[in-house]
């Protein structure tokens, strides 16, 4: 008698390095021919590939897996997994606490969800993925885990120590993705600066995004950036490669010194200050993507006030923030939780009134110029498109709202490059019109 074949639906939630793993298991579950599906509504089995990183991400993931335990109940799917951090760090509380789910795995146990399955992991797909971005972008991911020993972070208990790819392996993976169609890279790790040093006992960021850059993709970018040790010598490379983004995501956490210290960042204000500045003067013209956190145990009134202080000098042009979890296990956590979750909240909003400003006076800067963007999507007749200074979900969009006389709007198409001007501008959106396609 044939078994018959499984129909999965595989629910990711958090970051884009989950995305990257669950695209990796749907094109494992392809390969051992067993059938995908986009929602729950006709599968057999649920997977939920789970996120632990803060207090609002482990209760999403719960939520979903309770979700996934109405569908088993009432017959909808058979068989309900669940893998990523929030199941490495946690199975034995999950499976006391929700024991209908048949099994927990962690973060990097494909092969063993494969055989419960009835299948194997393949070896020779190295680097062969189901992209679930649009076609046009991708996230590559080059390292696993981190050695960095941030007091407040508990993704080491759940990804483990720093592992680099081999550079071989990376080129093969950014050769399939371009053969698919992929035109911008997005390179991503829990630290791209520390990229080879265990592997080749020295960072090969620099040398990792030459080799890349010479492939062709049309945008490559960089997302996640320790700014301790920061390795320096990719700055020339950004600069010169025409296909590297002016861009750098670098979270910088805080930017008080005594906070910093707690932290445990291995940097100080002075040393951030330095750092930001070369990084301006040396690639003229990046744009600088960071995210803090307010509300830590050591954060007084005070300290964050100079934080605020600090960002209006330092003028990011991308700012994100959030309040402080407190992580069972790390080295924070016996400082406790000393501020409210009201105050936290305060402190959100004044970081982000304070960015909402920054962004607004940098966009409005842009009227009037014309910029290189690359089109994301068409909805409800209006086209979305990003320019090489924003990445997708995060920054800025920017939105069509008509052409130059000779341009036909019908003929835009997404994953193309178009030449636009800024005619009008948002604290976080743009807004113009096609003035001509870009080959």
């Amino acid at each position: 008698m044939k078994t018959r074949v499984p129909r999965i639906y595989v629910h990711t939630l958090g970051c884009s390095k989950n995305l990257v793993d669950s695209e990796v298991f749907i094109a494992q579950a392809k390969a051992n021919a067993f059938l995908i599906s986009d929602t729950p509504d006709n599968a057999d089995v649920m997977v939920v590939n789970t996120c632990g990183f803060i207090e609002e991400a482990k209760q999403e993931s719960i939520n979903s897996i309770l979700q996934g335990v109405d569908l088993k109940k009432r017959g909808d799917i058979k068989k309900l997994l669940v893998m990523g951090c929030l199941s490495q760090r946690y199975s034995d509380d999950l499976q006391r606490e929700i024991p209908e789910v048949d099994r927990y795995f962690g973060a990097q146990h494909l092969a063993e969800i494969l055989r419960e399955l009835g299948g194997e992991y393949k070896h020779e797909l190295l680097g062969e993925r189901e992209i679930t971005t649009p076609k046009h972008f991708a996230y590559l991911k080059i390292s696993e885990g981190c050695d960095n020993p941030c007091s407040f972070c508990a993704i080491p208990l759940m990804r483990g120590g720093h592992k680099s790819k081999s550079m071989e392996h990376i080129l093969i993976e950014a050769a399939r993705l371009q053969a698919h169609g992929v035109r911008e890279l997005i390179l991503i790790a829990q630290d791209l600066t520390y990229y080879g040093l265990d592997l080749y006992n020295e960072r090969k960021l620099d040398e990792l995004l030459l080799r890349l850059s010479d492939m062709g993709f049309d945008w490559i970018r960089l997302l996640y950036a320790y700014p301790a040790k920061f390795p320096v010598q990719i700055l020339p490379v950004i600069r010169e490669r025409e296909n590297i983004c002016n861009y750098l995501d670098m979270p910088i956490q805080h930017t008080n010194t005594e906070v910093l210290k707690s932290m445990r960042r291995g940097v100080s204000e002075k040393r951030l200050r330095e750092l930001i500045g070369q990084i301006r003067d040396e690639v003229p013209g990046i744009r600088l993507r960071t995210t803090v956190i307010v509300g830590y145990p050591e954060e007084t009134r005070g300290h964050f006030e100079s934080m605020l202080e600090c960002l209006e000098d330092l003028q990011f042009d991308r700012l994100g923030v959030f309040p402080y979890s407190q992580e069972d296990d790390t080295f924070a956590f016996p400082l406790g939780d000393k501020v409210s979750k009201k105050e936290k909240l305060n402190r959100v909003k004044e970081i982000m009134q304070l960015q909402e400003r920054i962004s607004m006076e940098k966009n409005r800067e842009l009227t009037g110029s014309t910029l290189k963007i690359m089109l994301d999507r068409i909805e409800n007749g209006t086209a979305y498109g990003r320019t090489e200074f924003d990445t997708p979900e995060v920054d800025n969009e920017f939105v069509v709202q008509g052409a130059r006389p000779g341009f036909d709007l019908s003929t835009l198409k997404e994953g193309e490059f178009y030449l636009a001007e800024v005619i009008d501008a948002e604290a976080f959106d743009l807004f113009g019109e096609i003035v001509r396609y870009v080959p």
